[in-house]
């Protein structure tokens, strides 16, 4: 099948689990564009990704704005540019009880996690729904399975992803475009360095973490067979399917007993 000219759009393209989907997507045969926010990082990853013997075009957006999510979209437009999937994988988490984290770093995790998710989801499907066809992957988390103390805003924000993916996924099983949610688990990225959880229990354990690779490539294979949602790892299946069993409150405690920090014993 020759993808000549089938751009993916991957926003979080220079890190992670992002990064892995890029070089999936190249090896495939897929022009890419790539955003993130740094300028040199994204020139040194399209240098890596165009060893492929694709078309890759960098675009350095912020996110956490929403202008940029929209203006993401002008650029392409202007040149002539329609892709064929996108791959919301851009996110963030921060690391606290609520009570004590920064409110402002949370509205931009907000904006980064679902405002500009459904911005430049609503622009693809408006550019692709006369085209006919077209593939979107959504990076939600186990975490939009269960409640999250320390952690409570990303798993707000994971909660969303994966409702209103299966929701618009619904809305569109008749237009030739597919919505797919990938769930994976913690996974050794540089996610929890940005949320400032390197205090987690999560982390004493380093097979806790699954590799990007294997993650990526689940996402991927999910999202060209058009299902409607994957979970990444046995492990991850096991752990979503004992939350589906227990109450809220129960997921919440044990999701509480992993997530918080090594130095806060049970006697506090």
């Amino acid at each position: 099948m020759n993808m000549k000219n089938q751009y993916a759009l991957i926003t979080g393209a220079t890190s992670g689990i992002g990064y892995e989907l890029a070089k999936i997507f190249a090896k495939n045969g897929y022009d890419l564009v790539i955003v993130a926010r740094n300028y040199d990082e994204l020139k040194k990853k399209a240098a890596e990704l165009k060893s492929f013997g694709v078309n890759v075009i960098t675009i350095a957006k912020n996110l956490f704005n929403q202008e940029d999510a929209y203006s993401l979209y002008s650029e392409l437009k202007l040149n002539g540019i329609s892709p064929e999937i996108l791959v919301n994988d851009a996110g963030q988490g921060v690391y606290g009880k609520f009570q004590e984290t920064d409110i402002h770093r949370e509205v931009d995790i907000i904006n980064l996690n679902i405002v500009s998710v459904i911005i430049l989801t609503k622009l693809f499907l408006k550019d692709r729904l006369q085209k006919g066809s077209g593939r979107i992957l959504n990076l939600a988390s186990i975490a939009s399975k269960a409640p999250g103390p320390w952690h409570s805003v990303y798993h707000g924000t994971k909660a969303f992803v994966l409702s209103w993916s299966e929701a618009i996924r619904e809305e569109l099983k008749d237009s030739g475009i597919t919505v797919t949610a990938l769930l994976p688990g913690p996974t050794d990225t540089d996610f929890f360095n940005k949320a400032d959880m390197n205090e987690s229990k999560i982390l004493d354990d380093p097979d806790n973490l699954a590799s990007p690779e294997d993650v990526a490539m689940d996402g991927f294979n999910a999202l060209m067979k058009g299902e409607d949602k994957v979970i990444s790892g046995l492990k991850n299946k096991l752990s979503v399917a004992m939350t589906n069993i227990t109450t809220d409150q129960m997921a919440a405690h044990r999701m509480s007993e992993m997530q918080k920090p090594s130095s806060e014993n049970k006697n506090n």
